[in-house]
């Protein structure tokens, strides 16, 4: 499906928390939240059956049945996206689904031709000293990855994984020791902990950068930069291919940035890691 179709429908209108949950729902079940009824969608996306008519109504609609028959046609156009493709040939739920986040990276890479967000955000993190990097519940092992990597290449990187009333301590201290930018990892379902932790972040006089799902996440529009990576829904429990690869750019970035400091820093740890013999090859 194409993300670009759906998204545009509400491009330029002010959508309240409640409408969020319902675009973000749309964004990724395009091909098929047009043949369910209003109070179906609304049983999914959890709000109630009149938040989505008055959706509908934002949208320029008289009701959602004017919003249901423009996704019908949107989906039509797209030949029911490659989910129910795969679906038709036999293909089974497992199989459906990679299919399906495939399909979903080639449209990321497709996005990225333009690198100026990608590149205005490593700037950013490159040039805070400490780094802070922030992902919460299941945005926590992504941002231990980040972290990971990060390190080798810069010399102080603090990662936030735990919420509590400690958050805005490491925050503060982070700041107080000279941090001028926070990577903000924050994914379905939105910790609501994530979300006052990039407007404390800013409020403290850090760049955010926000690393999300959808163009209708909470955190979007919060942050000095935003890049937008989406996650697959066909399961149980989310696939995170695209937010994964998105911030493996996000390191390049990072790398070219300042390529001699990079250079210095691989050069280092792989001395020090011969030295302690740490790796079998």
């Amino acid at each position: 499906m194409n993300d670009e179709a759906i998204t545009a429908l509400w491009h330029g209108v002010r959508l309240t928390p409640t409408q969020r949950r319902i675009a973000h729902y749309l964004s990724v079940n395009a091909a098929t939240a047009g043949y369910l009824s209003a109070a179906e969608l609304a049983d999914r996306a959890g709000v109630s059956q009149p938040s989505v008519t008055r959706f509908a109504t934002a949208l320029g609609h008289d009701g959602y049945l004017g919003l249901r028959r423009q996704l019908r046609d949107i989906a039509a156009a797209e030949n029911l996206g490659q989910g129910q493709h795969d679906q038709r040939e036999g293909a089974n739920r497992a199989q459906a689904a990679l299919r399906a986040e495939a399909a979903g990276l080639i449209r990321l890479a497709d996005s990225l031709a333009d690198l100026t967000a990608v590149d205005r955000a490593a700037r950013l993190l490159a040039a805070s000293r400490p780094l802070v990097v922030l992902g919460l519940r299941a945005a926590a092992p992504l941002a231990a990855h980040f972290s990971y990597f990060a390190r080798k290449i810069l010399p102080d990187v603090r990662t936030i994984t735990d919420g509590g009333s400690s958050l805005g301590d490491q925050l503060e201290q982070a700041h107080a020791a000279g941090a001028s930018a926070m990577l903000a990892i924050v994914l379905p379902r939105y910790p609501r902990e994530s979300v006052e932790a990039v407007a404390a972040a800013t409020a403290i006089g850090l760049g955010v950068v926000g690393l999300t799902d959808s163009p209708v996440s909470p955190v979007d529009g919060r942050c000095a930069v935003s890049l937008v990576a989406p996650v697959g829904a066909d399961l149980v429990f989310d696939l995170h291919a695209g937010p994964l690869s998105l911030a493996t750019v996000l390191l390049q970035a990072i790398c070219d940035a300042d390529p001699g400091q990079t250079q210095d820093r691989l050069e280092a740890f792989d001395a020090s890691a011969a030295r302690r013999q740490l790796f079998t090859l």
